[in-house]
């Protein structure tokens, strides 16, 4: 009998009903991944990374995270994988793989989930990442789907780092998520691009490595909780407080001006990139940036001695406190 190749990524599997369900998650796999000396269908996957090991999970529970009415389950399986990697984004990593836990009601799961692992292989494709594996189960309701990214980086970039006189700056319109929910929860259709918002979002991994290695990034955070919610933890993390200036927030078109500012401030799920660097260092940059990814680049505050986070509004020369406990309540209930 012919060994079976060490260097082949991607194992056979043996008969079975569950086995026949994991195959067809598998499909189209590649035979052999960069990196990656045992992936899915063994009992552990077995890597083979430079520099440090970067490692993240997501939980994305049906009715808490998402709704069915809402997304499709590509949609599904895509905005679960996007919303785990961006935390590989926050700390400039390189995706590697990815391990995809499914829990899917038994009588659906053998149409469910190979629409789900359709979604989940092209956010896959377009991080580079490695489907390595995971586990399916049969779940009572809801479907749950938990994600674990691994990543490598030669030097992580934390929340920890931001200093007075640095400068606060996001990437792309945030918003967009939260309104598209507001709508649905109010009755509405929120239209193509609050609904791409949710549905689609891009994980920054290429314009976060570009940030470090450009701009001498002092702190960097993704925007999973809202800007000011965020903002709060870079600012706990770093030990010093966050000035953001409300004309300077890059709100989502599609919104309202005043529901834009909220959302925008505490709605959450964008995954879009908050970071801090030196003053006036970035600023040059910015056209490049946004030539490079078609993404904007916009400075929204400052880091100042002190704690917390506060909004500087229009014709105020006096910040005023904003209240943590109103962050971070994004659901879909």
């Amino acid at each position: 009998m012919t060994p079976r190749d060490p260097r082949r990524s991607t194992i056979r599997l043996g008969p079975g009903p569950e086995f026949d369900l994991i195959r067809s998650l598998l499909e189209d796999a590649p035979e052999a991944i960069e990196g990656v000396s045992v992936g899915p269908g063994d009992d552990a996957a077995v890597l083979e990374v430079e520099g440090s090991v970067v490692l993240s999970s997501d939980l994305a529970i049906e009715g808490v995270h998402f709704r069915r009415e809402w997304l499709t389950l590509p949609e599904i399986g895509y905005r679960a994988v996007a919303a785990a990697m961006s935390d590989l984004a926050a700390m400039a990593a390189r995706p590697v793989g990815v391990l995809v836990s499914l829990a899917l009601p038994g009588a659906e799961a053998a149409e469910s989930g190979p629409a789900i692992q359709e979604g989940i292989r092209e956010a896959c494709g377009l991080c580079g990442a490695a489907l390595l594996g995971g586990d399916v189960t049969a779940s009572p309701g809801p479907l749950v789907l938990d994600i674990m990214v691994v990543g490598s980086v030669e030097r992580p970039i934390t929340r920890c780092g931001a200093r007075p006189g640095d400068e606060l700056w996001v990437t792309g319109v945030l918003g967009g998520a939260a309104g598209a929910v507001t709508t649905w929860k109010a009755g509405g259709d929120p239209g193509p691009a609050l609904r791409s918002a949710y549905a689609c979002p891009v994980s920054r991994i290429a314009e976060a490595r570009w940030l470090a290695d450009e701009a001498d990034v002092t702190a960097m955070i993704d925007l999973s909780d809202g800007l000011a919610g965020d903002a709060g933890h870079m600012a706990a993390a770093s030990g010093v407080g966050m000035v953001i200036e409300e004309t300077l927030i890059p709100r989502h078109a599609g919104l309202t001006s005043d529901l834009a500012m909220t959302l925008a401030l505490t709605g959450g799920e964008d995954y879009e990139l908050c970071v801090s660097v030196p003053g006036g260092r970035l600023g040059p940059f910015a056209g490049d940036f946004e030539d490079r990814f078609g993404v904007r680049l916009t400075r929204v505050g400052h880091v100042v001695r002190g704690d917390g986070v506060s909004l500087l509004r229009p014709g105020s020369t006096s910040p005023e406190p904003l209240d943590g406990s109103g962050f971070n309540h994004f659901e879909v209930r």
